[in-house]
């Protein structure tokens, strides 16, 4: 019930709350979660298979023409929020602002190759998160992580031993 209340008040406009340090402790546990669901499927699915939204070809595509030089592998908080780039990526994100959540802040790794960690977590809001993970997906980055985590596939065990 008490995580029920909670979600809907971080659906309610953020100038409402000023800074209460129960929902910064809300939305970290929902930002700690998502990332976490997310890392699960990206080891359980393929990246080149995974579809985070319905809208994934036209993010990816507005994406590249947007931003067509920009290494998705290993980013960091100097190459996304400059003063240049924050704008560029809030046009980028009012194309989608029709889009449920598409402002929302949300972890996303700083190093594509390696898991969750404080030291590789940045801070983006969650339609440049869901931009910059469909196109590690799509281009191979997020392939490393998959390969390194996922689950190993059990050997049946045959019935009979060996003769000897």
């Amino acid at each position: 019930m008490e995580l029920m209340h909670g979600a809907s008040m971080l659906s309610r406009p953020a100038d409402e709350f000023g800074n209460d340090s129960m929902v910064e402790e809300m939305w970290a546990a929902k930002a700690l979660e998502h990332a976490e669901v997310h890392f699960n499927l990206l080891t359980s699915v393929h990246p080149s298979q995974l579809r985070l939204t319905p809208y994934d070809d036209q993010i990816y595509a507005t994406f590249r023409q947007d931003f067509p030089d920009l290494q998705v592998g290993r980013l960091s908080d100097d190459v996304l929020k400059s003063a240049s780039e924050k704008l560029k990526w809030r046009q980028f994100a009012e194309k989608f602002n029709k889009m449920e959540d598409y402002s929302y802040g949300t972890l996303m790794r700083a190093d594509a190759s390696k898991e969750f960690s404080p030291d590789n977590s940045i801070f983006v809001f969650r339609v440049q998160f869901l931009a910059i993970e469909i196109a590690r997906n799509r281009e191979g980055a997020n392939d490393e992580i998959h390969n390194a985590n996922r689950p190993v596939k059990k050997q049946p065990q045959s019935e009979a031993a060996p003769a000897q």
